[in-house]
């Protein structure tokens, strides 16, 4: 289960290196006519460029949270499969854009949907994103419950 966050990892890798050469910075792609199109952004901030001047901040955090989440999946603190699932995404995400940002100085964007005023987003961000709802679903309606953690545990 460990493992789980390199082929997403790489699948964020992946897009951001085909994005670049693939579209001039700032061009439309039709992907999914009225839904989604491909749009080259370099972002050098967070979501809706917030922090844009501050990247090396955001470089931290995602090293931080990336480290914090490893030790969290290596020590398997949460043993469920859902758990472990989730937070390989979140890790997946977090490292694809950690790199973007070290190497680069920007994260590569490139979903932008049409059918809401949305920012440009990316494949680490869809993980980031998926993995956070997805731990926190089970959070909410599986941890505790019989895989020997919470309160539930206690009384044997």
């Amino acid at each position: 289960m460990r493992y789980l966050c390199w082929p997403w990892w790489g699948l964020t890798s992946w897009s951001s290196s085909w994005c670049g050469p693939t579209f001039p910075w700032g061009g439309d792609v039709p992907f999914l006519p009225h839904i989604l199109q491909l749009t080259y952004v370099q972002n050098t901030g967070a979501a809706f460029s917030i922090f844009s001047q501050h990247t090396w901040i955001l470089t931290v955090v995602s090293l931080v949270v990336s480290v914090a989440l490893a030790v969290l999946l290596l020590k398997k603190v949460f043993p469920h499969p859902l758990a472990m699932l989730t937070l390989s995404l979140v890790l997946a995400g977090a490292v694809g854009n950690l790199i973007d940002r070290a190497v680069f100085g920007y994260v590569t964007d490139m979903f932008q949907t049409l059918f809401i005023h949305f920012a440009v987003f990316n494949v680490a961000d869809i993980c980031v994103v998926c993995g956070g709802i997805g731990f926190c679903v089970y959070y909410l309606f599986f941890h505790g419950k019989g895989d020997g953690h919470g309160a539930d545990s206690a009384e044997g």
